[in-house]
């Protein structure tokens, strides 16, 4: 499989109602809950790319460019981005969707970034 299919097929995505219970006092999705699944989709992204252990050791720049209300629907996708010898960055974006209209925006984008480890957490290629 060369490195192009491998990033194709590796890509994540990952479809979320937003509720209440995750939503700030604005009635928003909550800019932590926002990140924890950013880095939820992009880890499941790398792993599926490598089939290795891997820890996040980064995000890189999150741009909050929407508020997603309760009562809508997000999608989250997850990309292959950079492909290092240990290390791999994942861009990871969430589509606000409407649920009763057909309308789509970027809402959310950022960069996680990961590393390959072995049992003993050492740094490994991504690779073989």
């Amino acid at each position: 499989m060369t490195l192009e299919e491998r990033k194709e097929q590796s890509t994540t995505r990952i479809f979320k109602a937003i509720f209440p219970n995750t939503t700030n006092h604005y009635n928003t999705l909550f800019g932590g809950a926002a990140l924890q699944l950013m880095d939820e989709v992009a880890f499941i992204c790398a792993t599926r790319f490598c089939r290795k252990r891997v820890v996040t050791i980064c995000s890189d720049r999150v741009n909050f460019n929407h508020p997603i209300p309760a009562g809508t629907l997000a999608e989250f996708v997850a990309k292959v981005s950079k492909v290092g010898r240990t290390s791999l960055d994942i861009d990871v974006r969430i589509y606000l969707e409407e649920m009763y209209e057909d309308s789509r925006e970027l809402a959310i984008n950022g960069c996680f970034s990961f590393v390959a480890i072995d049992e003993d957490r050492n740094p490994i290629p991504v690779l073989d």
